[in-house]
């Protein structure tokens, strides 16, 4: 079986889908692994460290004889065509708002996976990689506040007189906001938190942080029952959004966090909210991909609003690609381990096992994802060699043949 891991094509990722260690433990289960040359060099993965890892060294045209494509971002049409009909990709496919992407990729004839739809249950735990990303993302959100800041995090006594802590709030607190709040508290910040689940409440005074709410009926039910944040209404949004505007006035900084699978981002900081915070001050929006939760977030910049700085960084993991390919390889290894048979080291997708069916978005042609099933899939025209014409026979040839059949009619020759 050949495993392929492509170099990433889309110019912001830095990330890869393969370590040595994924690649090592690959090839102990019988795959041949081919890595196309140079995709670990952002991740500060050379080609030799994948080469001593027991990988071949390829190149792109290497993807169309691949039994499994791994990837960090779903393939793009033109490299879904070159894929081998029936093979297996793993990916983050970021499906919601790019049917048309996702059309193009069924039509390939691939089966392609969505990562970001793993079911959060224990046994998915080493596969989930919302959770591996995100953490990371928490993290070197508050470095690239703190770098913007431009200002000490802790207290500082001197005798040449006192620093002060810096104040930092966290909005959200799922995976990304739980680490955003202990990496800032590490650093020194005083720092509070926000989140529409009344479970965060306990997780985020754990970690040493003050919670912040509206604590009222809707705020106990806002919780699904995969743990994912609901959308709230817009009276509790009024409501909450009335408690942290005088909060906001008085923070350092700000870090947004709010995602909805499959809707855009909640705006939770307003233009005037940017404006009542103190020159010098920072907003890292998370959600900048997916609209943003700040109001004047621009994707891929630092903007300024009256000396308030809003970072809009994309791809907040890849910033960091030599932690997160390590994380990421190994939530794809853990997954595709599933579907390699440990005797005979061929491919069995159980379409049944909760994980496949909760993750595969396309399979023989189609859609098969119950979420995107109507989403209509142009099929690919299948390419058929042209009709040979039979050669026309020339008449000198045809008329004896003629005249000899007549002959033989009427005489009985041949008999």
């Amino acid at each position: 079986m050949i495993v392929f891991v492509p170099k990433e094509t889309q110019n912001s990722e830095t990330r890869v889908a393969a370590s040595p260690e994924t690649v090592k433990k690959l090839t102990g289960m019988g795959c041949e692994v081919h890595v196309e040359k140079g995709a670990g060099i952002n991740s500060r993965i050379t080609d030799e460290h994948f080469k001593a890892a027991g990988a071949k060294i390829s190149f792109a045209s290497s993807a169309g004889n691949a039994d499994v494509v791994l990837k960090v971002l779903r393939p793009t049409a033109a490299e879904a065509s070159k894929y081998k009909k029936g093979a297996l990709v793993l990916a983050i496919m970021d499906p919601y708002g790019n049917e048309k992407q996702i059309a193009s990729i069924a039509s390939a004839g691939v089966s392609a996976f969505a990562m970001e739809f793993m079911p959060r249950i224990t046994r998915a735990q080493v596969m989930d990689v919302l959770s591996s990303q995100a953490n990371l993302a928490g993290y070197q959100a508050v470095i690239e506040g703190a770098a913007e800041f431009g200002r000490a995090f802790p207290m500082m006594m001197t005798a040449a007189g006192t620093v002060p802590a810096a104040k930092c709030f966290v909005m959200g607190a799922g995976v990304a906001g739980l680490q955003a709040i202990a990496t800032a508290r590490r650093l020194g910040a005083v720092v509070t938190a926000t989140d529409v689940r009344p479970a965060a409440k306990e997780q985020v005074e754990s970690l040493g942080a003050k919670f912040i709410a509206v604590e009222d009926e809707e705020f106990k039910q806002a919780e699904t029952a995969g743990g994912y944040a609901k959308e709230m209404s817009k009276e509790y949004q009024a409501k909450q959004a009335e408690l942290v505007a005088a909060h906001i006035a008085k923070q350092d900084i700000v870090i947004t966090t709010a995602l909805i699978p499959g809707r855009p981002a909640p705006k939770l900081v307003s233009s005037e909210m940017v404006k009542s915070m103190a020159p010098g001050s920072v907003l890292v929006d998370l959600a900048v991909e997916r609209g943003g939760n700040v109001e004047g977030a621009k994707p891929g910049s630092v903007s300024r609003v009256d000396d308030v700085s809003i970072v809009g960084h994309l791809n907040m993991p890849g910033r960091i690609a030599a932690s997160a390919s390590l994380l990421y390889a190994k939530n794809l290894l853990s997954f595709l381990s599933t579907m390699i048979d440990p005797e005979t080291g061929k491919l069995t997708v159980d379409r049944e096992d909760e994980l496949v069916s909760a993750t595969m978005l396309t399979h023989g042609g189609g859609i098969v994802h119950p979420n995107f099933k109507d989403v209509p899939v142009a099929k690919a025209a299948a390419k058929k060699a042209p009709a040979r014409k039979a050669p026309a026979r020339k008449a000198s040839a045809a008329k004896p043949a003629a005249k000899k059949a007549a002959t033989t009619k009427a005489t009985g020759e041949g008999k």
